[in-house]
């Protein structure tokens, strides 16, 4: 037809530049012909380092990605894997990869083109999701047992108190009633956060001071730590203006988070809570715009977090700390998301470790809030 033409190699070549997805082409002899900007940022590599060399010889580390290539080169045909393979690029990630052979008109196998697709953020989805399921299961769980517990622990509370005042002081016996109330208030005290997790409190919605709350709790647990000597430093960004949100549940929040640095830094050691807008990130709020992000972040130098701890610090129950219940962590996970925040732990490069908490920052009462006034 008069007036139309394929599209231009200049445009197939600025889809590529642009596409998110990295795509890398060989030759039939395994060299690299193509080489787009995604897949330099996803390896490090830059496109004139690539070009005219072998790929198996280049990516010789990535045994995964060279065994797919060498398959799909030898077999011609299409091979996947969104499992196993990850790039140690500039930044390491998780990679949905497609190998195709490439087909010339007359059918003939003329290399073979990858597509990388980085899964990071699909995974940290997948495992929000994961944590989402596993409050739900200790919700479910926590309903169900809670009652049943506390009533046959409160009669045996109270038949050791009742067997303590009738021991005569001084008794060989009468540290055996001592350890049996103590024992079940610390029973209570977890049945108490199971509750919390299962049916939390109504929110009491107000303005709140966040920089202030930081200062309170700052005072509180140099107080509390004194003999540990430990350094506080407070990097505040005093433009934060009041938000809204539950200051009892955020005093909670920041009061354990603090509390878990106090005791993870060696004597001596320090603790660094700073706060600022986080322009990286806006958050949406159902049926309103979109809101700045307030970042707090609490770093100690302590010893870190192993990874394989991290990989489940936040699975309820799951505790490093003797005479820990493993759930002071999903507790301070909970109120976050309740406040439409969400919370990431990290190992920090110099040594110990980072707990950011993102809250968005509502200058706007909630409808069923000002409703009540």
């Amino acid at each position: 037809m008069k007036g139309t033409r394929n599209p231009s190699s200049t445009l197939y070549r600025m889809v590529l530049e642009n596409v998110e997805d990295a795509v890398i082409a060989l030759d039939q002899d395994g060299l690299i012909s193509l080489f787009n900007p995604a897949a330099q940022l996803f390896t490090g590599t830059s496109e004139k380092q690539c070009l005219g060399r072998s790929f198996v010889e280049k990516f010789k580390h990535q045994k995964n990605l060279c065994k797919l290539v060498k398959t799909s080169l030898s077999e011609g045909r299409s091979i996947s894997d969104h499992e196993t393979v990850k790039l140690q690029g500039v930044r390491p990630r998780p990679l949905s990869v497609t190998v195709s052979p490439l087909l010339a008109a007359d059918g003939q196998q003329q290399g073979v083109v990858l597509i990388l697709r980085d899964l990071t953020q699909v995974r940290k989805l997948e495992a929000a999701v994961q944590r989402s399921d596993q409050m739900a299961m200790v919700g479910t769980m926590s309903a169900g047992l809670a009652h049943e517990i506390k009533n046959p622990l409160g009669g045996i509370k109270g038949a050791a108190q009742l067997l303590q005042r009738e021991l005569k002081s001084g008794s060989d016996l009468i540290e055996y009633p001592q350890i049996m109330i103590r024992e079940a208030e610390r029973i209570n005290t977890i049945i108490e956060e199971l509750l919390d997790l299962a049916k939390p409190r109504q929110q009491k919605i107000e303005l709140v001071n966040i920089s202030q709350i930081l200062d309170e709790i700052m005072l509180l647990q140099k107080q509390a730590l004194a003999e540990q000597e430990i350094v506080f430093q407070l990097n505040l960004d005093p433009s934060i203006p009041p938000s809204y949100g539950d200051r009892d549940l955020l005093i909670r929040l920041f009061l354990n988070l603090i509390k878990n640095a106090g005791e993870a830094v060696p004597h001596g050691g320090e603790i660094i809570i700073e706060s600022r807008i986080d322009n990286e990130y806006y958050l949406s709020r159902a049926g309103d715009r979109s809101v700045p992000v307030i970042l707090i972040t609490i770093n100690d130098n302590g010893p870190g977090i192993p990874a394989e701890v991290m990989e489940r610090i936040y699975t309820p129950f799951y505790t490093t700390k003797s005479g820990g219940s493993g759930l002071g962590l999903a507790i301070c996970q909970k109120i976050i998301a309740d406040h439409g925040g969400f919370l990431k732990i990290v190992s920090r490069p110099t040594g110990g470790t980072s707990v950011k908490v993102s809250l968005p920052l509502v200058r706007k009462a909630p409808m069923d809030n000002q409703t009540e006034k």
